[in-house]
């Protein structure tokens, strides 16, 4: 029995092959994990060097044709090869299966497919990288995609082929959620960070073919001059943004929705109190996935779609709000009188709620149309992207990664150094995009090299607040891989915030290769404190 409990995801089985050819769901998680590390520090070191080269007016750094470049690369590797797939693929993947009191998702062999067709698309990217980059910006607008010069195709098929590794998660998470849960976990005792992935696998199977087929096209157009969407052939390129944005907004959820799930399990756990309105928070995730389906015509207001086209999806814009709303306050009204620790991941959480929520209500000013035209392709939609997918998800994603490392590695990082870079991404963060709202309300418009002096001072301040931002991450991330050293183990049965979900209370840290040495039985609800009281087993 020892010996049985000395055995981990980590160590069982050993070599190289064993991780290349794994089925189980952990180490495929974990490799979803270091290689979007991986792409996370490749599209920031792309972001500060966008930032170097706008700190002072003029041409400082690179080239307008660099820029174009970089900024391209910057948006594509984050969107489609860190941000989408971090959440679910690296902590969706770990924790799903233990969180169900299962053993494994209900198709290893396709988890396994779904991260090496991941690969496949990101070798696409590196090649695109290697060879002269793209300069089209991130979302391939036609007719400019259609007839740049640049390597559109290559980035456009890696697209395409992530597209169905992200596909088959969706598959393969629901049908782990509606067929692996023990007996007894009924859909309202479910954690809300499995409800969240269960909203994002629906939209990902339902939105992601739409860039699909829009990639294929565009593909088609460059290589047969077959007239889809450039006016030159008699295409049309506003069909282009319809097809891109009736996924890509949805594809704001497949980012966002897991970020609340993670933010839904940090919240009570470090509360030590009974999530409020459980069902509220589980509703409004699938209603946000919903309502996310109907809102693309918002980044189309300036595109020449008629008023009642403007005016209904304006409306629906500010009606996506809503089951937002309920989120926050249930998130307000579960800290209010409980016994918050301020943690590294209750830190991540709190600067979650202020920026998500800057991002949140920004996100109105562009919902209304006359606002919009103002506002539309300058810095404030720069900022408040940002403040959504930064402030939102990665702020979440860092929060998640500090409230499972110790379940999921075995070992606790520094906490202190953890508490003070969090701190440093708040400050950087806000430093950093803060003034790209006054820029934009000023008229800078994105995607420039150059500028007029008039902007100068709030560039400057804005790009040595990503120095502090990006310093910050790294700090953090290399705070969490010094702890792996051999001699910071845990021990394992260490529940080091007193989590009642199964992931932390019916198996060891780091989990039994096969999750369970027995199946679970489920004794009390993810967040019953006030029923029940499992105190942390982790001291300093």
């Amino acid at each position: 029995m020892a010996e049985n409990q000395k055995q981990n995801y980590l160590t069982h089985p050993k070599g190289i092959m064993s991780w290349l050819l794994t089925l189980d769901h952990k180490r495929i998680g974990l490799m979803y994990l270091f290689g979007g590390i991986i792409f996370f520090f490749l599209g920031g070191v792309l972001a500060l060097g966008m930032r170097l080269e706008l700190a002072a007016p003029g041409n400082d750094f690179v080239s307008n044709d660099t820029y174009n470049n970089m900024y391209t690369l910057h948006g594509a590797i984050m969107i489609f090869l860190f941000i989408i797939p971090a959440i679910p693929g690296a902590l969706g993947n770990i924790l799903l299966p233990l969180m169900l009191g299962a053993k494994d998702v209900a198709f290893p062999r396709l988890n396994l497919a779904s991260f090496y067709i991941y690969t496949i698309g990101a070798l696409f990217v590196m090649y695109t990288i290697i060879s002269g980059g793209v300069d089209t910006g991130w979302t391939f607008y036609t007719p400019y995609s259609t007839t740049s010069t640049s390597n559109v195709i290559p980035m456009t098929m890696g697209i395409f082929v992530i597209g169905f590794s992200s596909i088959l998660t969706g598959l393969n998470f629901i049908a782990t959620i509606h067929k692996m849960r023990i007996p007894g976990l009924t859909w309202y005792k479910l954690p809300l960070f499995v409800w969240a992935l269960y909203g994002t696998s629906l939209v990902q199977i339902t939105a992601t073919p739409v860039i699909a087929i829009t990639m294929v096209l565009l593909i088609l157009e460059r290589l047969l001059g077959i007239g889809i969407f450039d006016p030159a052939l008699g295409g049309d390129p506003v069909l282009y943004q319809h097809f891109f944005w009736f996924y890509s907004h949805p594809a704001v959820y497949i980012m966002i929705l897991p970020a609340f799930g993670i933010i839904s399990e940090i919240i009570p756990v470090h509360s030590r109190k009974k999530v409020w309105g459980y069902k509220f928070i589980a509703f409004s995730t699938l209603s946000i996935a919903f309502i996310g389906f109907l809102v693309w015509g918002h980044h189309m207001f300036t595109s020449g779609q008629s008023v009642f086209s403007q005016i209904v999806f304006s409306f629906i814009t500010y009606f996506v709000g809503i089951p937002t709303g309920v989120k926050i306050f249930s998130w307000m009204l579960t800290m209010y009188k409980g016994q918050v620790s301020f943690t590294p991941p209750m830190l991540y959480a709190l600067s979650f709620l202020f920026l998500f929520t800057i991002g949140g209500l920004t996100g109105i000013f562009l919902g209304a149309v006359a606002l919009d035209i103002h506002l539309h392709d300058t810095y404030f939609v720069v900022a408040h992207f940002h403040y959504v997918m930064q402030g939102g998800t990665i702020i979440a994603f860092l929060g998640g990664l500090h409230h499972w490392w110790p379940k999921s590695m075995g070992t606790m990082y520094n906490q202190t150094v953890a508490s003070i870079c969090c701190l440093g991404v708040f400050l950087g963060f806000n430093g950093t995009f803060f003034p790209q709202f006054l820029l934009g309300l000023r008229g800078m418009p994105r995607r420039y090299a150059t500028y007029d002096q008039q902007f100068a001072e709030l560039h400057n301040y804005s790009s040595f607040w990503s120095g502090i931002l990006g310093l910050s991450i790294f700090i953090s991330i290399m705070n969490l891989l010094w702890s792996l050293r051999k001699n910071n183990k845990l021990d394992p049965g260490t529940n080091p915030w007193g989590g009642m979900t199964l992931e932390w209370t019916h198996t060891t840290s780091p989990p039994h290769p096969h999750n369970f040495e027995e199946e679970p039985v489920l004794e009390h609800g993810p967040y019953d404190y006030d029923k029940v009281i499992v105190e942390p087993t982790f001291k300093k």
